[in-house]
């Protein structure tokens, strides 16, 4: 189980970063909530829905200039149960204009509910 969450949770990363809906739709479960903080803004969220989730998204690479790269490291997968697990990883977010990288963000994606059942899906994350 390990092996396949660490591969969703990639899988995730470069489907955000290419905006490849298909993809996203495989790895989010229909009931996945979003909820973070980005540097100097207050809590965004809670996103709930798969659908409420892409169309967030979709508005993300809208809005940006440049390149994201969302890079999660250090990851690591905590079994609950048979049907759950808890994954967390730390994340580095960065921005190519292609006249300058930068550093958006760090911090880690707390914690993310797991559960293999749901075609692999990412139910919730932090």
């Amino acid at each position: 189980m390990t092996a396949e969450l660490q591969q969703a949770v990639a899988k995730y990363a470069h489907a955000l970063d290419e905006l490849n809906v298909p993809e996203l739709e495989a790895v989010l479960a229909e009931d996945t909530t979003w909820t973070f903080t980005m540097p100097g803004q207050r809590v965004l969220g809670p996103v709930s829905g798969r659908t409420a989730v892409l169309d967030f998204i979709r508005a993300g690479h809208t809005a940006q200039a440049g390149r994201t790269r969302h890079h999660l490291s250090n990851v690591v997968v905590t079994t609950v149960d048979a049907a759950t697990a808890e994954v967390r990883a730390y994340l580095l977010q960065t921005r190519n204009t292609g006249e300058s990288i930068q550093i958006i963000s760090t911090g880690s994606t707390g914690s993310a509910c797991v559960s293999p059942t749901v075609s692999g899906g990412l139910p919730s994350s932090t």
